[in-house]
């Protein structure tokens, strides 16, 4: 069957994207064909080790991976993207079917696990499921280009792993990036932020825009020059 001609039966098409990493160039070409057709946005690596650094330097909804590959294996990819990025979905696409491979990469924190060979129908049908529970995650967290603010734990992930914050730090970093891209006045962070309605002449903004920049990067947050402070998406 071409994926590129599947009828969906009415569903929507997916949002998203996905990042596939299998060294079996015919399952890259089937797969992608049919993420694509479904409204998808398909990235792929023939191998751990290509894999290992898109997915470290790009923010995805899905990683599809494969265990067996020449260079890098895929548990140990796994395992090394998820200390990194513990909240990234992963779903193990591979020819090994036995309990062991399966358990091994439940534990080490995949959420699903398809043998092959397989049907495109059941591949698609575990990538909504996917995308879905993502989505409704995503409303517990504000996504900015590579930056994720978990509002439930109270972290920051730049991409690098995730970082704690302090309480006004959460905050401040809330509501730059609610209004990323915007410049967001010293008086209305003082406000939101510190329940300031007046400046009181304090440093006090500048002093943890100062402390976000060392765990984000000097780039992150732009002072605007008499106006206040703008989070940069890039």
């Amino acid at each position: 069957m071409d994926p590129s001609a599947r009828v969906t039966g009415g569903e929507p098409a997916l949002a998203g994207r996905v990042l596939l990493v299998d060294d079996e160039q015919r399952i890259v070409n089937f797969v992608r064909r049919g993420l694509e057709a479904e409204g998808l946005e398909v990235d792929t690596a023939g191998g751990g080790e290509e894999g290992l650094r898109l997915a470290r330097s790009r923010t995805y909804d899905l990683l599809i991976l494969d265990l067996v590959m020449p260079d890098v294996d895929g548990l140990s990819v796994l395992q090394q993207i998820l200390e990194r990025k513990p909240s990234q979905p992963v779903l193990v696409l591979s020819a090994l079917s036995d309990t062991a491979s399966k358990v091994r990469s439940l534990e080490l924190g995949a959420e699903d696990y398809l043998s092959k060979p397989f049907s495109l129908e059941e591949l698609l049908a575990r990538v909504r499921a996917r995308l879905r529970t993502a989505a409704r995650a995503d409303q517990t967290k504000l996504v900015v280009g590579p930056t994720t603010l978990d509002l439930i734990r109270r972290q920051v992930d730049d991409g690098r792993g995730p970082v704690p914050l302090a309480d006004r730090e959460f905050l401040l970093l809330q509501e730059l990036m609610r209004h990323a891209g915007r410049s967001v006045s010293k008086e209305r962070l003082l406000s939101s932020v510190w329940g300031y309605h007046f400046d009181p002449g304090s440093n006090v903004v500048d002093v943890y825009v100062r402390r976000l920049r060392a765990k984000l990067g000097p780039d992150a947050i732009t002072t605007i020059r008499g106006v206040g402070y703008r989070f940069d998406a890039s």
